[in-house]
């Protein structure tokens, strides 16, 4: 990736891209009737600012849901993506699942490893062959091929989905060190778990990205790259490239030199 380039990630919608910077979102938006709209902002929360590794990988997370609310006031015909049913479905029987899973008798590293199902199958199985899977594989060509300089696929190597293997690795740890813990503490422990699970993976998602040729971020990546590959993206239109292609460009107009520092030095997000 050329050093030279803004560091950006991106959210699929149900009709449209949202792609954001160090600075700044910009979300463009497929209407009923065919129309293109595009809304774009400075971003309420910045990640960049929170130094402590404990929570910094939170910070990230929260930077791109802060920004949800404002692209729903800016552009009211979003549609954000927990707006499906069958997402929202999909995400509510995972959370009944995961409840049962709890209050089994399996050993901690089978919960947990059962929990990464949980967590992600049901959505992916909802998102197969939807117009959110088709925005996602727009926003991963059309970020992807700024990035790089020349036609990219519809998998992204700093895909979100990525952060599926270190989850898996950090989480089965992190649930047999609560498991020790004292019975009376033991709920506190795994909440602490879980939060340490979720910063630590994306800390080792950042190096990831930093070290894609290292064999064991290959092998970390695989699952993630597997999951956006069959099922949380698919191949877009032309109309759907549009809509991701006039995101990215209202977002390095707001992140142009022209406007201040252009962000290069930031860790890339997630996409």
């Amino acid at each position: 990736m050329s050093e030279q380039r803004v560091r950006l990630g991106g959210m699929a919608l149900g009709n449209g891209v949202l792609v954001h910077g160090p600075r700044y979102w910009a979300c463009a938006v497929r209407t009923a009737d065919g129309e293109l709209k595009v809304a774009s902002g400075k971003k309420p929360l910045r990640a960049a600012d929170v130094e402590n590794p404990l929570l910094r990988g939170p910070a990230r997370l929260a930077e791109v849901f802060a920004l949800l609310p404002e692209v729903r006031r800016r552009l009211p015909s979003a549609q954000l993506p927990f707006q499906r049913p069958g997402v929202a479905g999909a995400m509510l029987g995972s959370a009944l699942g995961l409840r049962l899973l709890r209050a089994s008798r399996f050993s901690p590293i089978t919960q947990e490893a059962l929990a990464a199902v949980l967590a992600v199958a049901p959505a992916a199985l909802a998102l197969r062959s939807s117009s959110l899977a088709e925005y996602h594989g727009a926003e991963h060509i059309a970020i992807g091929t700024y990035e790089h300089g020349e036609e990219r696929a519809k998998e992204h190597e700093r895909c979100g989905s990525h952060v599926l293997g270190p989850l898996l690795l950090t989480s089965a740890v992190g649930s047999m060190v609560a498991g020790k813990a004292p019975a009376n503490i033991r709920p506190l422990a795994r909440a602490a778990a879980g939060l340490g699970s979720v910063a630590a993976s994306l800390e080792i998602f950042s190096w990831m990205v930093r070290n894609d040729g290292h064999p064991v971020a290959r092998a970390l990546a695989r699952p993630g790259h597997e999951l956006q590959h069959r099922f949380v993206t698919a191949e877009p239109s032309p109309e759907q490239l549009e809509v991701a292609e006039a995101a990215l460009q209202e977002c390095l107009r707001l992140e142009s030199p022209a406007n201040g520092d252009n962000g290069t030095a930031e860790e890339a997000p997630p996409t």
